[in-house]
């Protein structure tokens, strides 16, 4: 009784309208649609040369604490882990261009510079660059980020379960429907809505479970087959290896910094690109989770913003020195918001869960990413209600803004890139509009690294 009043206290879940079981089953559904980083991450970061279970623990360890971090201090439902995307920059990009400049384990150069740009994060936080950045984002633009995002983790989920693929004439294409991955993955969503409509707790956490266990069912009938060739791995956790953690010792501490000072530009763009895509895909994620759990206040601030920003970066330091690509905050976050969670106690129940991950692998290993679709999709279709209070009369620089943030996150497959052009748009035409004074210097500087981009993307081009 004295720990469940010591819970409350910390966490406020009373202020918050929530309780402890709602907070947990949060906390695992949000583990549960983020668990393929622990499948994906070692895979990707083994074809860079890295030692693949030396990555995997790296990737669980890292994202507990930048997680525990972020719930005990900043009191966020917000988890935390290794980020897609910057690992595979850290993987197909910058491995292979430091190798042809002839460095032996160019992946050393490559946490070297998430080592770098973990320091850079935590200087800009404790001078509060980032949370000013999070809070002066016009209301508008908050919106239509979490709307992007919405149909950000929508594609990403259709994407998985192989709903749509890619198609050189029309861009994207209908998938093969027939198969189970595709049926099984809409029989999830359904599954979600019906439990949705009957209030059922856990509806999204059931979603993903019962997926999965339908996906055992096929694999045992012989619908489902295992054609590892074809990225097609089988559903049944399999226990042969054991269930200790691979050890940290090939990646732990591993840093190259001879490179740094005998190829100073190179590193300094490795940087810089590491810094961009993290510093906004993190403010995009956290206006997204805060705006659908309704933890804005009234201002369309971000309370206690500071705190969850330097978990961030504290999250990608730890990461570096375990062995581990760009820890970030994760939009998946936003399935277990929809479960009910809305404090520190559902991180700190997904923290948890990667802790357990660490001995419990092959059960986690072997969800699939077309039973966290159904997630996706449900989360997707809540995020949308943003458009909603959104406004597209008035002030033209707010209206255009939000609608490109909106829709250059799905379309360029890039929280960071919606945010991008959501805020030239915005500054551009307050400039025009001759309202320079609702300019805030942080969104200056902003403007100013995201010209500075475009123009790296274009000589990079």
């Amino acid at each position: 009784m004295f720990i469940l009043e010591k819970l409350l206290a910390h966490f406020k879940l009373r202020e918050h309208g929530t309780d402890v079981k709602t907070e947990v089953i949060a906390g695992i559904t949000t583990f549960l649609s983020m668990a393929y980083i622990l499948a994906v991450n070692p895979s990707m970061l083994a074809a860079a040369g890295m030692d693949q279970g030396a990555v995997f623990t790296a990737t669980a360890v890292s994202a507990a604490i930048a997680t525990i971090i972020m719930g005990v201090f900043a009191n966020y439902p917000v988890a935390l882990a290794s980020g897609m995307g910057l690992n595979a920059y850290f993987a197909f990009t910058v491995v292979p261009m430091v190798s042809e400049m002839g460095i032996t384990d160019p992946w050393k150069v490559a946490l070297t510079a998430i080592l770098i740009e973990g320091i850079i994060f935590v200087i800009l936080s404790i001078f509060k660059f980032r949370e000013t950045l999070v809070n002066s984002v016009p209301a508008n633009l908050k919106y239509g980020i979490s709307a992007g995002i919405g149909l950000f983790i929508s594609i990403v989920g259709l994407k998985g379960a192989g709903i749509v693929s890619a198609d050189p004439s029309t861009l994207v294409a209908l998938g093969s429907i027939g198969t189970p991955q595709v049926v099984l993955a809409f029989v999830g969503l359904i599954l979600i809505g019906i439990m949705w409509h009957f209030r059922i707790k856990g509806a999204i956490l059931w979603g993903i479970l019962g997926t999965w266990v339908l996906g055992i069912i096929a694999e045992l009938c012989g619908w489902y087959t295992v054609n590892p060739d074809a990225g097609v791995y089988s559903l049944i956790p399999n226990f042969s290896s054991g269930i200790l953690p691979p050890s940290l010792a090939p990646t732990f501490f591993k840093f190259d910094f001879g490179f740094v000072a005998e190829h100073f530009v190179s590193f300094a763009a490795i940087v810089f690109a590491f810094l961009f895509v993290d510093l906004f895909d993190t403010v995009g994620t956290l206006i997204g989770v805060a705006d659908q759990g309704n933890l804005l206040n009234e201002k369309g601030e971000l309370p206690n913003a500071g705190p969850a920003l330097m978990s961030d970066a504290v999250g990608t330091v730890a990461g570096a020195v375990l062995g581990t690509s760009t820890v970030t905050s994760y939009v998946e976050s936003t399935a277990g918001v929809a479960e009910g969670g809305r404090t520190g106690l559902t991180a700190i129940s997904t923290a948890v869960m990667f802790v357990l991950a660490l001995f419990l692998s092959p059960i986690f290993l072997a969800i699939p990413s077309f039973a966290t679709t159904p997630a996706l999709l449900f989360v997707g279709l809540l995020m949308m209600k943003s458009v909603l209070k959104m406004k597209f009369d008035g002030d033209i620089a707010d209206v255009l803004g939000g609608f490109l943030a909106l829709i250059m996150m799905p379309f360029t497959y890039s929280i960071a890139n919606g945010i991008m052009f959501g805020i030239i748009a915005w500054v551009v035409l307050k400039v025009c509009t001759a309202k320079v004074k609702d300019i805030h210097p942080v969104m200056w500087v902003s403007f100013g690294l995201f010209v500075l981009r475009i123009i790296t993307l274009v000589m990079g081009a």
